[in-house]
């Protein structure tokens, strides 16, 4: 796996936020999100090809006992299964964040990780069109692949997290719940369903923050603070 950084902080989103973590970040995506906060692994990927046993060792040498396997996109690596694997053989928790887009080969069919994190990608997070136009084509017909979502909630554990920046996410994100609750054959917890506020900084968080958490409240969904940028900033190896 091509690894552009690992590092050791806190989770700032989701169900386990607060919780130190070691961060094992993979390089490539097959996506191009016009608001990457990573461009370093997806728009320019960075960083060196790393064996298994090589990030493992690494992990345990960390000391700490939640691994975060984020990117880019992790799933888009053979050995992404390998390393949950030796990582949770040792007795650590592992979360997987992945877009849902892609599964590698050999990945069991459930109970794989501890916690799948899926961040599935509205519409707007295309890169605009006069700017990147073979990127907003890709990005838009890869975005959506909800045969692998399915696949991955039903895993075991998972968390889903939309990123609005607009209103009119909401109800693509509330559509596409919908879709994947008929498909599923039952209703999803909604309280593992995050809206988390689009930006890189406090004060953009803040003001999106304002009128999205009551809106996510109304929905019956969770807001999902990004609470990584308010603790250090937003910046590399945090």
């Amino acid at each position: 796996m091509r690894i552009a950084e690992l590092f050791t902080s806190l989770q700032g989103e989701g169900l386990l936020a607060g919780t130190p973590s070691v961060f094992v970040r993979a390089s490539g995506c097959n996506l191009r999100c016009a608001w990457c906060d990573t461009p370093y692994t997806s728009w320019h990927p960075e960083g060196e090809e790393w064996s298994v046993a090589r990030i493992v060792g690494a992990v345990i040498a960390t000391g700490a006992r939640h691994v975060v396997l984020t990117g880019g996109e992790p799933l888009l690596f053979a050995d992404a299964p390998e390393i949950v694997a030796h990582c949770r053989g040792t007795g650590l928790h592992v979360t997987v964040e992945t877009a849902g887009t892609v599964i590698p080969p050999g990945l069991p069919p459930g109970g794989w990780a501890d916690l799948v994190s899926i961040s599935p990608k509205l519409t707007s997070s295309a890169p605009a069109a006069a700017d990147h136009p073979a990127w907003h084509r890709r990005h838009l017909s890869a975005r959506r692949a909800d045969d692998v979502l399915l696949r991955l909630l039903a895993g075991g554990p998972w968390q889903l997290k939309f990123v609005v920046g607009a209103e009119a996410d909401i109800a693509e994100a509330l559509a596409w719940l919908a879709d994947l609750e008929r498909a599923h054959g039952e209703p999803l917890d909604r309280s593992r369903v995050f809206l988390m506020p689009e930006g890189i900084d406090v004060v953009t968080l803040e003001r999106i923050g304002a009128w999205l958490r009551p809106a996510a409240a109304a929905a019956g969904l969770a807001y999902g603070p990004r609470h990584h940028v308010a603790w250090f900033g937003h910046r590399r190896g945090t």
